[in-house]
């Protein structure tokens, strides 16, 4: 954020702040620039991407070479109806709320909870 008020130090990669910046400013933006997902997450706690890869790989190591059926319905049905679970309970069952949230027209909202058994 600061980088488009002050502009960036070629240089340096960062921002130039001016010579009237408080030093604190300037010692939260080099934290702020320091910081990112990888180093804010716990060691051993994966991505929600890592692990559907990881279950994914392991469901294709069970198979024992079979063919995989309906693997697309599966995966699916195993992350929207936790998903769906989890809003209706922060919304505190609001539909109206867990369709914004979801990014849902609450009809299909309601549709989906019926299919899951969550309505």
């Amino acid at each position: 954020m600061l980088d488009e008020i002050f502009g960036a130090d070629e240089d340096s990669g960062g921002i130039d702040l001016p010579a009237f910046a408080p030093a604190r400013l300037q010692e939260a933006e080099t934290l702020r620039a320091s910081l990112n997902l990888e180093t804010l997450r716990p060691a051993g706690v994966s991505t929600l991407r890592e692990q559907v890869l990881s279950s994914v790989e392991n469901y294709f190591a069970l198979l024992e070479g079979e063919q995989a059926k309906d693997l697309y319905e599966l995966v699916l049905a195993e992350v929207e109806a936790p998903l769906l679970a989890a809003v209706m309970h922060q919304t505190r069952g609001n539909q109206s709320k867990a369709a914004i949230v979801l990014g849902l027209n609450r009809g299909t909202l309601r549709t989906k909870l019926k299919q899951y058994g969550l309505l």
